[in-house]
């Protein structure tokens, strides 16, 4: 399992006190739905690796991770709903959508280690 001060949790933290800037700006135009959204989705992926480092299983700790994955696609899903509609600039895009893909490599790297090291199919 990985230490609590890994460089993965220590990004994911990182993006989540990034995605309250735009959560704000979009919560100020009035778009309550997309600004709960990105603030759901982009602070939800730290919240998993975090509660991955507790894991009670590898089973668990991958399951968790998966979590924290599928929250990081959903974060790339509503940058760009966020992105096309205006709310952000293409600046502000880019370094969000780059931070969170680096998140995506990260999480799509240690899943695949935690599952050969544990002898669990890799696909």
């Amino acid at each position: 399992m990985p230490r609590k001060d890994s460089v993965l949790r220590r990004k994911s933290e990182l993006f989540a006190d990034r995605i309250v800037k735009p959560y704000r700006y979009v919560l100020d135009k009035q778009e309550t739905v997309m600004a709960n959204q990105i603030y759901r989705s982009g602070t939800s992926i730290g919240a998993n690796i975090a509660e991955s480092t507790n894991a009670q299983s590898e089973a668990d700790f991958i399951s968790k991770l998966s979590i924290a994955l599928k929250e990081a696609n959903e974060t790339e899903y509503w940058l760009t709903r966020l992105y096309n509609a205006d709310f952000i600039d293409e600046n502000g895009f880019r370094s969000m959508k780059d931070d969170n893909d680096e998140l995506i490599k990260m999480l799509v790297c240690s899943i695949k280690t935690i599952k050969k090291n544990s002898g669990v199919d890799v696909r």
